[in-house]
């Protein structure tokens, strides 16, 4: 009965980490995460994937989150054989049937100011601000510090995660 209960809890505690897509009028956010960060530690970032499913053009122009004091878009780029890091002005579009993917060194959003560390296996809740889609809720996963990209639900079967 033990190892029956246990199964149980290992399957129900994985089952919650698993991410959730959110919708907006023609605005999905797919697979929000995070990455835990080391105890002191003062910003986090963010990563997912934004698709729009419509006509027209639309631009993630900012956020909030309660675990953050202020919550940036950012870039990353190589720069004369330097990677760089800058914040994003004026946002970024999202072109119709397009899909943009914020991932490590590339786009990412800031939690800047944490309140706390972000915990593996735990969520943040954030708000992301489009110009024409409006305010959308989302949590972030918390996957591990070293993660390479989140618990993705649309991989392809028998493909191994990083």
């Amino acid at each position: 009965m033990k190892i029956l209960t246990g199964v149980a809890f290992a399957l129900s505690t994985n089952a919650s980490a698993l991410a959730t897509d959110y919708k907006a009028g023609s605005v999905e956010i797919i697979n929000p995460w995070s990455r835990a960060t080391p105890k002191g530690a003062t910003i986090g970032a963010g990563y997912l994937k934004i698709t729009n499913n419509g006509t027209t053009p639309d631009r993630l122009i900012g956020g909030s989150s309660d675990a953050a004091k202020s919550f940036e878009l950012h870039v990353m780029s190589m720069e004369n054989g330097v990677m760089k890091m800058r914040p994003v002005e004026g946002g970024i579009e999202i072109k119709p049937g397009e899909t943009v993917e914020f991932k490590p060194e590339s786009y990412h959003v800031m939690f800047v100011g944490l309140k706390e560390p972000l915990v593996q296996g735990h969520r943040v809740k954030a708000t992301l601000d489009f110009a024409k889609a409006g305010k959308m809720a989302a949590e972030f996963v918390v996957e591990s510090i070293g993660a390479r990209q989140g618990n993705d639900d649309h991989a392809m079967p028998g493909m191994p995660h990083h």
